[in-house]
């Protein structure tokens, strides 16, 4: 099945698209359901079992709140994160919540969402067992949905089938792996974006492409400029003090020293990705890149790109995404980037191989030098942990998004060094990756039970 540019990126709402975004929309999802089978009216109870992941993580990833935003209507994509910690404090003080702002309910989260840390569903760790009822307490409807990384939900059904979904419609360049890509590209005389591009406009039009990436694109650089400006703590309880802003100043209050410094361009490279990360794990708006808790990599690398070389407007800024999904539809399609499912790896490696790939691209990299670019920025996050600290996407998640997007930037220049040739092809740093992910101990995927999670004493 064809991955869009609009799976692999969602303007959604932090701190996490597997834990934030991908529980809001089951929880909405499994209403709608209800709808569509002529039951809503008749439901009186919810219970929804929290497992794995989404359990052991989900209080700090903001799991629970996330739920209840579903089950009130909300969808990440529109919901004003102002809103969230009210509207979840009134369901939570009042003991009743409407369910879709059209029926209301009792609804105690603490007996009625219980997060079951020592259980798991069968196909994915970010489990969630959904239940209604009737007056009588008679079972109208249950289902299992897994959320399985960027915001990508899938039911018990949906994650049982071994067949592709065959109702989309069908794209002129279909490709499973980056040989495929990379021989459709040459059959056809394309690079990775306008092949991407042809399959786009098989299932929509020009106008909604464009404008589709323009929201993308504009959503990354308003999360960029906001992270920039606000300041003060975090919540989550670690304390962690807000940086952007005040690097923010000071590489604005001392542009002449920053002449006789060369490598000051990495001031503004980390300051962007901290920016969106802050963001991030203050509940704001962000662009899923591929995930929330890598979403500050691919915006800075971005702007990196439009700020200092674009000179093809925003036909620069397209391609650079059309080429970034491409190869984040590879990893999506045969390894992961869920932290849950393979690490951090599947997450800030993934983003910085997405990047790394886009920008050699739009540099005017050959696509062969593109695979290497993407495949660097792989090969040097292998075996990347996921071990947030309290169950955060704060430590060590926005410094690491930093430190992906400046490798992602030395990948694509090691890449464009050379001529295309390397030893180890994108396919098998994604297939080298996905084993790495299913040897990694539990502990290191976004359990909180291992790494930095345990070994920084909490005062």
């Amino acid at each position: 099945m064809f991955l869009s540019v609009f799976d692999l990126f969602k303007v959604g709402v932090g701190p996490s698209s597997s834990h934030t975004v991908g529980p809001m929309i089951a929880a909405r999802r499994f209403l709608k359901s209800l709808k569509n089978a002529d039951l809503f009216s008749d439901i009186d109870k919810i219970h929804i079992d929290v497992y794995g992941s989404l359990a052991l993580t989900g209080i700090g990833h903001g799991t629970d709140v996330a739920i209840i935003m579903g089950l009130l209507g909300h969808a990440p994509g529109s919901i004003d994160p102002d809103i969230i910690d009210g509207a979840a404090a009134q369901v939570r003080s009042s003991g009743t919540i409407n369910l879709l702002q059209e029926k209301t309910i009792s609804f105690d989260p603490a007996s009625d969402m219980p997060f079951l840390m020592a259980g798991l569903l069968p196909y994915h760790t970010n489990g969630m067992g959904f239940q209604a009822f009737d007056g009588k307490g008679t079972l109208l409807s249950r289902d299992n949905y897994y959320s399985v990384g960027g915001g990508f939900v899938m039911s018990e059904a949906e994650m049982g089938k071994n067949q592709p979904d065959a109702a989309q419609a069908p794209v002129p360049y279909p490709f499973g792996s980056g040989d495929e890509l990379l021989d459709l590209c040459e059959q056809n005389d394309l690079n990775i974006a306008d092949l991407m591009r042809a399959n786009e406009l098989a299932l929509i039009t020009a106008a909604d492409l464009q404008s589709g990436m323009d929201t993308i694109w504009q959503a990354m650089e308003g999360c960029i400029d906001r992270g920039c400006q606000a300041r003060g703590i975090l919540p989550g309880g670690l304390d962690v003090e807000r940086r952007a802003a005040q690097h923010y100043e000071d590489l604005r209050s001392s542009q002449e020293r920053q002449l006789c410094d060369p490598t000051v361009i990495l001031d503004w490279i980390n300051l962007w990705a901290l920016a969106v990360n802050e963001e991030n794990a203050a509940g704001g708006r962000v662009v899923t890149a591929p995930t929330n808790g890598a979403a500050g990599i691919i915006p800075a690398v971005l702007r990196y790109f439009d700020r200092f070389y674009n000179r093809a407007g925003r036909d620069g800024i397209y391609d650079f995404l059309l080429t970034a999904a491409a190869i984040g539809s590879l990893y999506k399609k045969n390894a992961s980037i869920s932290g849950a499912e393979v690490g951090c790896q599947g997450e800030v490696g993934v983003a910085c191989s997405m990047a790394a790939g886009a920008l050699t691209a739009v540099m005017g990299g050959t696509v062969e030098q593109v695979e290497n670019a993407a495949e660097i920025g792989m090969e040097h996050n292998l075996g990347l942990t996921c071990d947030p600290i309290g169950g955060l996407v704060q430590v060590p998640c926005i410094e690491r998004n930093a430190m992906g997007a400046v490798k992602a930037i030395d990948a694509s220049r090691l890449a464009l060094r050379g001529d295309g040739k390397h030893m180890v092809s994108l396919d098998k740093v994604i297939e080298t990756m996905r084993q790495t992910g299913e040897d990694m101990k539990v502990t290191y995927k976004e359990t909180s039970k291992g790494g930095l999670a345990v070994n920084v004493v909490e005062c």
